[in-house]
């Protein structure tokens, strides 16, 4: 039997062709701080050491082309607030949470491999919570039908028990677990950072009411704060089995190879599963020129995936979609593949932006391959999709 909808009044048709984005400076105060990349160390012989990839000038850009660029005339802008204790608890144990807050009081700590919490990470992280919770209930209430949460630090890597890869707190699985609450019946969340989503699927692994989708580079476990693979055989468990489904695609997957497996893998899926809310977890990090990834994304393939998951969202969930930023590390194109992915999801009959960079010609035969053989393999293991 289908899941009901949780009751949402009908936004203005002025509010179905805007996006309302929610952000707070305040999300700026989180210092990564310098090193080599993303450890933290000073080896003492570099003349010039880099920013933490995961810093606030990808975001400022973020912001900035939103507010400035051509597609500035379709944002509404919103205030985020913090989140509160009580609230984390929906997804985070109250232990984990413990030893965050006192890592705090303490002045803070490198909770793992190239995650550090320093003073003002905790509340910026509160406040990315409390934002992305802000912005779900926008959509749940009926204010409108498109939110996009612009916040840091990211968190689809955090765990109900453990942070991992940059994220303290996870925005999004905080957010599903609201919608949930609300009463929506099946949540369905598409993530296309180009690492696994794994807190998000490790927090619903059990269940058969939320559906989490990941499409990835094939990076595989990197320590002990990511136990998981992202392989096609992490599927779930329980009641869950089926409802974690992984598309960890070969290095070097643009355009083409992205939207092919949207089409052959996601919407199949989708039309079986019939979510009543779909969020969307963007990460610009699967572009081609991403220090922290290696596909090879445009701004077209942005783009068209930005038209599909609309179009998912107006047949299945009368048009609710929820927008979480994650990952995407260069600086200046990162902002340029955000833009690309709203116009599609404002589904704009002409781009409102050129792509100023892209030109990596794509051999997409590989990774067509590759999906085939996960659409084969999916069929024939997960029961509910059996026969599509």
């Amino acid at each position: 039997m289908a899941a009901s909808a949780s009751p949402s009044p009908p936004s203005s048709p002025a509010a179905e062709g805007i996006i309302n984005v929610f952000w707070d400076d305040g999300m700026l105060n989180h210092d990564t701080g310098k090193g080599v990349f993303d450890t933290g160390i000073d080896p003492g012989f570099l003349e010039v050491l880099e920013k933490h990839p995961e810093n606030a000038d990808r975001i400022k850009n973020m912001v900035s082309i939103l507010k400035r660029g051509p597609i500035s005339r379709y944002i509404s802008w919103h205030s985020g607030i913090p989140a509160q204790i009580p609230q984390l608890l929906s997804f985070h144990t109250p232990d984990y949470i413990t030893e965050l807050v006192e890592a705090d009081k303490a002045g803070g700590k490198m909770v793992c491999d190239g995650t550090f919490l320093n003073t003002g990470s905790w509340d910026a992280a509160l406040l990315a919570a409390g934002t992305t919770l802000s912005a779900m209930k926008h959509v749940l209430d009926g204010h409108g039908k498109i939110a996009y949460a612009l916040v840091r630090p990211p968190g689809h890597h955090a765990q109900p028990t453990m942070a991992d890869g940059y994220c303290f707190l996870n925005n999004a699985g905080l957010a599903v677990q609201l919608a949930l609450n609300s009463g929506c019946g099946k949540v369905v969340v598409i993530d296309i950072d180009v690492h696994y989503g794994n807190g998000t699927a490790e927090g619903f692994y059990r269940s058969n009411k939320v559906l989490t989708i990941s499409l990835h580079m094939n990076h595989g476990s990197w320590g002990p704060s990511h136990p998981q693979n992202g392989t096609v055989d992490e599927l779930g468990e329980g009641e869950g089995f089926g409802y974690n489904l992984n598309i960890p695609l070969p290095n070097g997957t643009g355009d083409r190879g992205y939207v092919h497996a949207m089409t052959e893998l996601v919407v199949p899926a989708i039309q079986k599963f019939e979510p009543n809310m779909i969020v969307l977890v963007v990460g610009q990090d699967s572009s081609a020129f991403d220090p922290n990834g290696r596909q090879c994304l445009t701004m077209d393939g942005y783009r068209e995936m930005g038209r599909i998951v609309r179009s998912l969202a107006d047949r299945y969930s009368g048009g609710r979609l929820l927008i979480v930023q994650e990952g995407g590390y260069h600086v200046t194109y990162s902002a340029y593949c955000l833009h690309a992915t709203l116009e599609g999801v404002l589904n704009l009959p002409l781009a409102l932006l050129s792509d100023p960079i892209a030109y990596y010609p794509e051999d997409e035969a590989f990774s067509v391959k590759v999906i085939e053989s996960i659409k084969q393999y999916q069929n024939d293991v997960i029961p509910f999709l059996k026969g599509s």
